[in-house]
């Protein structure tokens, strides 16, 4: 089958390759334009560009694919299928007719659940027991399109955005080419998305990333998953920046016994904070222009006990 792909970051990747390895036709790839990138502001191009340029595929960069320009090569390509995987662009009603099967969108939830930028850290501040992938058509609508098939994984407690985001990853392009092979059969009938249980992910502000220690224990936990590999979970020592990589719950619910943000003991590598209801445990830190560091190793470098982290 011929199949044009759509893509930007890192997620894209698994897709993307196990589409190349397959009895599939690449046509062409899609790609957000090359944008400036680190200290030196050099411009760059996306993952998927890089990737695609090693496989030796045609590739596209439209600013906008609301014109005729912006869709000229995609249109010279005549694909069968658009896959689109976090490609980060609107598509416009004459793309999404352009395939005779239409586009095929891997979305990290279980829609209608988590529909937005952000499935992911929302899934993981929320609290949710499980998450997965929806292999979708899409429609004009933010992730509206009926479902061609989900995969469902538990969340684990140790879970940070970054890890399920690879399994999530990975566990997309699987599904993916199920539905391609249930396309192409004709197998694969798409059902519309349930009208209740929606729930949107708001794209993700740094700002959220300021702890707050007059919350629970299990809340602040939460967080420091979700934000990590970025945002990263962060608050202040002795008015300085500290970004918190790793914590665990130690107690949930136990009555405040210090301010909520004070450090109030040693346990193994832990610095065990106080929080507005229960109490945390800090493993993994960062000061600003230094490495990452266990909280054993932050308390040896400066006398932290008794501190009260935040504002």
């Amino acid at each position: 089958m011929r199949v044009a792909f759509a893509g930007t970051p890192e997620f894209a990747l698994p897709a993307l390759h196990a589409l190349a390895q397959s009895h599939h036709q690449i046509v062409g790839v899609l790609t957000q334009p090359d944008r400036p990138k680190g200290r030196g502001r050099q411009l760059t191009a996306s993952p998927v560009k890089q990737a695609a340029e090693k496989l030796g595929l045609p590739v596209a960069q439209p600013v906008t694919l609301r014109n005729a320009a912006g869709r000229a090569e995609l249109e010279q390509w005549q694909p069968e299928v658009l896959v689109v995987v976090a490609y980060g662009l609107i598509l416009p009603p004459e793309v999404l007719s352009l395939p005779r099967l239409g586009c095929v969108n891997i979305h990290a939830s279980l829609l209608p659940r988590w529909r937005g930028a952000a499935p992911i850290q929302r899934a993981l501040l929320a609290g949710d027991a499980t998450t997965g992938v929806t292999i979708m058509q899409m429609d004009a609508g933010l992730d509206t399109g009926p479902i061609l098939l989900q995969r469902e994984v538990p969340i684990g407690p140790e879970d940070t955005s970054g890890t399920l985001h690879d399994r999530l990853a990975s566990l997309g392009a699987t599904a993916l080419l199920e539905a391609l092979e249930g396309l192409q059969r004709g197998t694969l009938q798409a059902r519309p998305q349930p009208s209740e249980g929606a729930t949107y992910a708001a794209k993700i502000d740094k700002a959220e990333a300021r702890i707050d220690w007059n919350a629970g224990a299990d809340e602040i936990g939460r967080k420091v998953r979700a934000f990590n590999p970025w945002p990263v979970a962060e608050t202040l020592l002795d008015g300085e920046q500290l970004r918190i990589f790793r914590a665990r719950v130690v107690e949930e619910t136990s009555p405040a016994s210090a301010p909520p943000g004070t450090i109030i003991a040693r346990q193994d590598d832990a610095l065990v904070v106080q929080c507005g209801r229960g109490t945390l445990a800090i493993l993994e830190v960062q000061r600003p222009g230094r490495k990452i560091v266990t909280a054993r190793e932050l308390a040896q470098a400066r006398d932290v006990m008794g501190r009260r982290l935040g504002d």
